[in-house]
């Protein structure tokens, strides 16, 4: 459940920046993006840490008045989840890597930590560079698009879950929405 709300913060902050240093031009732009890269790759460690937790520890399970299509559309909304908190931030790092810029201002976490280049993306010849960069960022922006979609969906379906169905799905992700035990 920490993870859940601590990934989805990073996320919209990062959904933010990125907004915001959309709007800059020059070197105003630097440290948002550097603070983005950062927070990308942090979710990219909490999701890989998450989805060895949910790999090992299944979730509980669904009330029965969850009906079979809800399921399949619950379950699909998930692993489309972690194919945007994994992909977004591994075409991110790829998008980075096969950038110009890479040489002078490598991904510094946060601002301390080093973390590297994917080699065989920064050593590309220009042209080939280049036609990386476009390539990752496309990737990029079209995994943003999913993620915009897939939170204001699963947004719509916790609010319909918490105020129109009344039926308890809500307490397994919010600590004081939870029943107490009988």
């Amino acid at each position: 459940m920490s993870l859940h709300w601590l990934i989805a913060a990073l996320i919209i902050t990062n959904i933010g920046l990125a907004w915001y240093f959309n709007s800059l031009t020059g070197l105003p732009k630097i440290p948002p993006i550097q603070l983005h890269k950062s927070i990308g790759i942090t979710v990219l460690l909490l999701s890989l840490a998450r989805l060895a937790w949910r790999l090992t520890v299944p979730p509980p399970p669904l009330p029965d008045s969850v009906s079979g299509w809800q399921r399949i559309a619950a379950a699909a909304v998930y692993v489309l989840f972690y194919a945007v908190m994994i992909g977004m931030p591994l075409s991110g790092w790829a998008l980075s890597s096969a950038s110009a810029i890479i040489r002078f201002k490598p991904i510094i976490l946060f601002g301390v930590v080093h973390w590297p280049t994917i080699t065989p993306l920064a050593d590309l010849p220009p042209a080939e560079m280049k036609q990386a960069h476009d390539g990752f960022t496309t990737v990029h922006q079209l995994l943003a698009l999913l993620a915009y979609a897939l939170i204001a969906l699963h947004v719509a379906a916790a609010l319909r879950h918490l105020l129109l169905l009344k039926d308890g799905v809500m307490g397994r992700m919010v600590p004081f929405l939870r029943a107490p035990a009988t």
